[in-house]
């Protein structure tokens, strides 16, 4: 009994937490990728209003998040987590309804709340039904929202090759069905983790600021190919490649949260940092720079594999650093980074999609920068030293 307790249940946990986040992020926030090179063919949607539909998603996930930051109890809401899976999958179904831009315009913003608020319900589950496992199946949870890209990115290939885009907006809120319904039975945390902030001390404050911009630059240039590189590959690649990329996106984030967590256990985690973003600014340039389908999908391999791991790494460090109210601050710095990554880039999208993510690498790289200086500098009074692997949790990421 208790090993059905120490086992299936976590692991039950962490599945419901993985739809829950594939049906909000991998689905409803990332499906609208793979369709907007259909959008732009087949619903006569423009460059610019595509940039400024991507926006108002962001926008929405911001509200969401301040809204799960200035009232704590919605974080720990049943009710609201499925009422949001409601309106997210409603705000699909209704896309292919209409051609006007501001409907679409308040659909995408609406979905933006509701992913936001199930994002972070499934989170706080997720650490709170995992409290004491190993670090790795909570990181195979949040691979969910890689696994929502990869199955969103199946299915628009499919649709592509017997439907429209209508048909991809409806057949992906059917997919957010399926996903929702693994999820409904998903307990949120069921009272608030009080912790008190630590005083920052100086050295933990030069580390944080350094951390913080390099994470909003992330959130700049992450976005700018998460929004457009379907579309930018579409331009100079098959047809079949666009989609086929977005499938390897999703592939290559599933296990990158869990396999950046093995990795802390070998090397710092600012050292990683560092490295992510190296790679990631790479992949993000790679597709303007040469055409063809190899490196297009080795462009989506290396973006794939980095986006979501960067962001539980910057948590990570945040946390580590001590300072008063890290994951709230990095958050939000990263949702308006987000909202700003489409704006910056819709004067560039005119003769298409090379100059917008030359300019997205370029912004990454700035990131890496911010991340050379963190890890160069890092306070040593602070613990972020690579640990030692343990033999449960050697045993939780050997998936074979």
């Amino acid at each position: 009994m208790t090993t059905v307790h120490n086992d299936v249940f976590p692991r039950a946990h962490a599945v419901q937490a993985a739809a829950a986040l594939a049906a909000s992020m991998g689905i409803g926030r990332f499906v609208y990728t793979p369709i907007l090179p259909l959008m732009h063919t087949q619903a006569g949607l423009s460059a610019s209003l595509g940039a400024t539909l991507a926006t108002a998603n962001y926008v929405g996930y911001l509200i969401g998040a301040l809204a799960g930051i200035l009232i704590p109890g919605v974080v720990r809401s049943a009710a609201v987590m499925r009422t949001s899976l409601v309106v997210l999958i409603a705000t699909l179904a209704l896309m292919p309804t209409t051609h006007d831009g501001s409907i679409w315009f308040a659909l995408r913003l609406v979905a933006g709340i509701a992913s936001a608020l199930v994002f972070m319900i499934a989170v706080s589950a997720l650490h709170a039904h995992l409290r004491g496992q190993s670090q790795f199946l909570a990181g195979w949870g949040f691979g969910g929202v890689g696994l929502g890209i990869a199955l969103s990115g199946v299915l628009v290939f499919v649709v592509r090759l017997v439907g429209t885009w209508s048909t991809a907006w409806l057949a992906s809120a059917a997919l957010a069905v399926v996903c929702a319904a693994v999820a409904w039975g998903l307990t949120p945390e069921p009272r608030p983790a009080i912790t008190p902030d630590a005083p920052g001390t100086p050295s933990s404050q030069r580390g944080f600021t350094a951390l913080f911009i390099s994470y909003f630059l992330e959130g700049i240039g992450y976005i700018i190919a998460g929004t457009f590189l379907v579309a930018a590959i579409d331009l100079a690649a098959p047809e079949w490649v666009g989609s086929g990329a977005w499938i390897v996106v999703g592939l290559a984030a599933f296990p990158s949260c869990a396999l950046w967590a093995w990795l802390s256990l070998r090397w710092s985690r600012p050292t990683l940092l560092l490295a992510a973003l190296l790679i990631q600014a790479v992949g993000i340039a790679l597709p303007a720079l040469i055409g063809g389908v190899g490196p297009a999908l080795i462009s989506a391999f290396l973006f794939g594999v980095t986006f979501l791991g960067i962001g539980s790494i910057v948590l990570a460090i945040g946390a580590h650093l001590q300072f008063p109210r890290a994951v709230a601050l990095l958050t939000a710095g990263y949702s308006v980074g987000q909202i700003l990554g489409p704006l910056v880039v819709t004067p560039l999208l005119r003769d298409g999609y090379r100059d917008a993510l030359l300019l997205g690498a370029a912004i990454v790289l700035a990131a890496a920068c911010a991340a050379a200086a963190l890890r160069f500098r890092f306070p040593h009074d602070v613990d972020a030293a690579p640990r030692k692997v343990t033999p449960n949790e050697e045993a939780v990421f050997d998936v074979r």
